[in-house]
């Protein structure tokens, strides 16, 4: 075979890989019991090399999961042992530190054999809905409090399942059998993956990955440090607040590009808040490398390569950087928040590429339901554990507007109303768009969503808030407008707080409004008819064209009469 035809060769390898791990995702999801894998792809799943570098990701799944993952396999491979590593085996942790960042995500990994021979790793995560302890929130004082954790250990041993760690999970968690399903899930999908990739080493004649593996990271590696070398060789700073739990939180960051790196120093951040939005380095360092591969080597696909050269650099015990035994349940809310903080860093380097801030973490929140206690409760009333993942707008991009409702950096879905429901007795009274709640501009912010929950009949309720962005809403771009911010409230007008178990009585329903993104560029400078659109759909509301886009009560009034006659706009 020619040198050419190898790198044809190996290069159809490499898109195998990547459809390879697909698959794989694509049954966690399909196998998975928890809604929140199902329905909302909080997932990752990857194919390593012998060394435990992460040679290929899948596209399903989350960034915090994925680029967090791609540091795990080594510690798996050091804490099992080389020379304890056999076929049939498989491996799990949920271990903060040395997995995804809190402990209700679940990695397993699983040795890949062919030929009688390690030839490398399946790894996969999965968020799931219950590990004991407080349950999924912010009011644990430290990582004690949040649940069962289970160190980097076998799950299986040559093919044995351990039978006693799957009792001491049953008799530490709320929702048992889903967990157990779960954990199978992830076990079936790394074998699935295992089996496609012996498929392919026999389609090609492998004897291992060695050859592919090195193709794989050297081109990478050189691919995006060239996209690093063409930018400003600069020094940039950004900062932005986000509310936190009693108090604000602030990240700073400086951003430098440094011919073949680019480091995120997030010294001058906040310490370590006293409730559990903590984050581990491991997941800020997830959301800032995103941050900035998206931006300048989008194309180039995932890998231990071209992560590699972005850098991340946190004082210890700092808000972006929290040892143990430190809160974590809720370390998405700041590591969600790192992609903005970068960028306002980055856009100073290199202006018109970056959007503008938008709702950052996701508007989650879980639900645990139980028989009312204020009065008899009716034979079929149960307990149950629902937890639904929701987003406010994205933020507004250069050119384009920023996305309704779509969560931006985690790339989580919406769950739809009907698998909420189904999950247990929780009622989704209301579910629609926010209008004027995306930022003007001459691109506008995504909308945000309202959302009205209650139980059904006979049932009482403890509501975990996961929301920011109530006091500090997603900040404009060069001129754009702040999006709207967060609200929270019972439907009898009783206050709610953002962030933090509180009880919802019999008959009572929670109404929030989820924030928008932000607008990028003067808001003067959008197209009329682009406004008239957004007027149209509902998107803005007439005293917003006439406010903040100058459009005319003539043109205000030709679009509500097309509306009204069916027309299009």
């Amino acid at each position: 075979m020619t040198q050419e035809h190898s790198k044809v060769a190996y290069q159809v390898m490499w898109n195998r890989l990547i459809s390879v791990v697909e698959e794989q995702a694509q049954a966690l999801v399909r196998t998975a019991f928890s809604t929140s894998v199902r329905e909302a792809g909080d997932l990752s799943a990857g194919v390593y090399d012998v060394a435990g570098n992460m040679l290929a990701q899948a596209v399903t799944g989350t960034p915090g999961h994925v680029n967090a993952m791609a540091d795990a396999v080594a510690h798996f491979i050091r804490r099992i042992g080389r020379d304890n590593i056999h076929d049939g085996d498989v491996y799990i942790t949920n271990d903060p530190w040395e997995g995804t960042g809190h402990l209700h995500d679940i990695t397993m990994v699983t040795p890949s054999f062919h030929g009688g021979a390690l030839v490398g790793f399946f790894a996969c995560t999965a968020h799931i809905v219950d590990i004991g302890g407080r349950g999924f929130g912010a009011d644990a004082h430290s990582v004690y409090e949040e649940g069962l954790y289970i160190p980097i250990m076998k799950f299986a041993d040559k093919g044995v399942v351990d039978k006693t760690l799957t009792r001491i999970i049953r008799g530490n968690v709320r929702e048992p059998d889903q967990l157990i399903g779960d954990i199978y899930a992830l076990a079936t999908c790394n074998e699935i993956g295992h089996r496609r990739l012996v498929d392919m080493m026999k389609e090609f004649a492998l004897n291992d990955l060695n050859g592919i593996a090195t193709f794989i990271l050297d081109n990478s590696r050189r691919a995006t440090i060239e996209r690093i070398a063409a930018l400003p060789q600069q020094t940039a700073t950004g900062e932005m607040t986000m509310d936190g739990f009693d108090c604000p939180i602030t990240l700073k960051v400086k951003v430098s590009v440094q011919g073949d790196r680019i480091v995120s120093d997030f010294t001058g951040s906040s310490g370590l808040d006293k409730k559990g939005i903590n984050c581990p380095l491991v997941y800020a360092k997830a959301y800032a490398c995103y941050a900035l591969k998206v931006a300048i080597a989008p194309e180039i696909p995932n890998n231990a390569a071209s992560l590699a050269p972005f850098e991340i650099e946190a004082p210890e015990n700092s808000i972006v950087n929290a040892l143990h035994p430190a809160p974590v349940a809720l370390r998405h809310i700041v590591g969600h928040f790192v992609p903005d903080a970068v960028y306002d860093a980055f856009d100073k380097i290199v202006p018109g590429l970056v959007p503008a801030e938008g709702a950052g973490c996701l508007c989650n929140f879980q639900v645990s339901l139980r028989p009312r206690t204020d009065a008899p409760a009716p034979a079929h009333a149960r307990r149950s554990e629902v937890l639904t993942f929701n987003s406010g707008g994205s933020g507004a991009r250069p050119e384009h507007d920023g996305l309704n409702a779509t969560a931006f950096p985690s790339g989580v879905m919406t769950m739809p109303i009907e698998a909420t429901e189904h999950a247990g007795p929780v009622i989704i009274w209301r579910k629609e768009l926010r209008p004027d709640s995306g930022g003007a501009g001459k691109t506008r912010g995504g909308l945000g969503q309202y959302m009205e929950v209650g139980a059904q009949e006979g049932h009482e309720f403890d509501i975990q808030a996961m929301f920011d962005r109530v006091d500090h809403p997603a900040r404009g771009r060069r001129g754009g407008k702040a999006g709207a911010a967060t609200t929270i409230v019972q439907d009898d007008g009783t206050a709610m707080n953002g962030k933090g178990k509180q009880f919802v009585a019999h008959g009572r329903k929670v109404v929030m409004a989820f924030p928008g993104g932000a607008g990028y560029g003067d808001p003067s400078e959008r197209s009329v008819d682009l406004v008239k659109r957004d007027l149209a759909r509902g998107y803005i509301s007439a005293e917003t064209a006439a406010r903040d886009h100058n459009l005319s009560a003539a043109d205000i009034a030709d679009v509500e009469a097309a509306v009204a006659r069916g027309d299009s706009v």
